[in-house]
């Protein structure tokens, strides 16, 4: 199998194109590197491997036979989408048209990396692949979230109108290695405080829930879904819900830091609770996670504390 993979050199990317090559795939890895970075991928020494740099909202040319489209270029965190609204809008409409017509091209399977913040500040709970979302579009959110409702759409219409063979997938909170210790998401900025003996920033009062899924699971959900006859998107996501102030007591209690908890006005649209219904992809995947937060957090503090860890 030969997959090109958009974003690869990304946190989730890059844990991809490595899981993809140890099931015997040739793998095209394209970045623009405008949040990914080729420390991600530096490690990766295989005559299967190639790494271009391309920006995908430009017209996408790959030499050879393409089997599968793993499309999961975009900012996907709060700091890189807030800085990079119009980017991160045009990877989400312009870079997934471009990553559908080149499936299409060659007729390849395709699978769009999509988001639980299509069901923005959700009033159902928890969320199922069938709630629609209560999305602010003109908020400073709005440009993540319709990005990626508007790249399902046109995915779900590539599929309806060519009959193009397309998955969706919902990621739900995803931590490990290689994450950016400033990227501004909850697991990465705890253990970069929690690290320095610096104090723990809880947002509100703490008590919005999340659930974090560790980045191998996700990858084994990945591959589970591209092999799947499943064109609806599927939630994948860890079940477990904490709030983020049990999140910030975690990782404190894991470091061994003597960090106190500091509290900072909520920011705007920011969800206050967030768990998947992983009913669909236990059905229809056998898949569920089997990394539990402490173990994963262990195995994330480890690779932060290696020289040169933290990217």
């Amino acid at each position: 199998m030969r997959v090109l993979v958009t974003g690869g050199a990304g946190f989730i990317g890059s844990h991809l194109c490595d899981f993809l090559l140890g099931q015997g795939c040739e793998v095209v890895c394209m970045d623009s590197l405008l949040t990914g970075s080729v420390a991600n991928i530096a490690h990766i020494q295989n005559e299967r491997f190639l790494f271009v740099k391309h920006d995908v909202t430009n017209y996408i040319v790959v030499d050879g036979p393409l089997d599968y489209v793993l499309h999961f270029a975009s900012p996907a965190s709060p700091i890189d989408y807030l800085e990079l609204p119009i980017q991160t809008l045009k990877v989400g409409a312009l870079g997934t048209h471009k990553a559908l017509g080149l499936a299409l091209a060659r007729r390849a399977k395709f699978l769009l990396a999509s988001t639980s913040e299509v069901y923005g500040d959700p009033l159902t709970h928890p969320q199922r692949e069938d709630y629609w979302g209560n999305v602010n579009p003109v908020g400073p959110r709005g440009v993540y979230d319709e990005a990626k409702r508007f790249a399902e759409a046109m995915t779900m219409a590539y599929h309806r109108v060519h009959g193009l063979d397309s998955r969706i997938v919902r990621i739900f909170n995803t931590y490990g290695p290689r994450m950016r210790l400033t990227d501004g998401r909850a697991i990465p900025t705890f253990i970069r405080q929690a690290l320095r003996n610096e104090p723990l920033t809880v947002y509100g009062d703490g008590s919005q829930t999340r659930s974090f899924t560790y980045v191998s699971d996700l990858v084994n959900g990945l591959w589970k879904l591209m092999q799947a006859p499943v064109n609806d998107p599927v939630n994948l996501g860890n079940p477990r819900e904490m709030t983020l102030l049990e999140l910030a007591q975690l990782v404190r209690d894991a470091s061994g830091s003597r960090s106190e908890i500091v509290y900072r006005p909520l920011p705007t649209d920011d969800p206050k609770v967030r768990q998947p219904d992983i009913g669909k992809a236990r059905r229809l995947l056998g898949w569920e996670p089997t990394v539990d937060v402490e173990h994963g957090l262990a195995r994330t503090l480890e690779w932060y504390r290696r020289p040169g860890g933290g990217g």
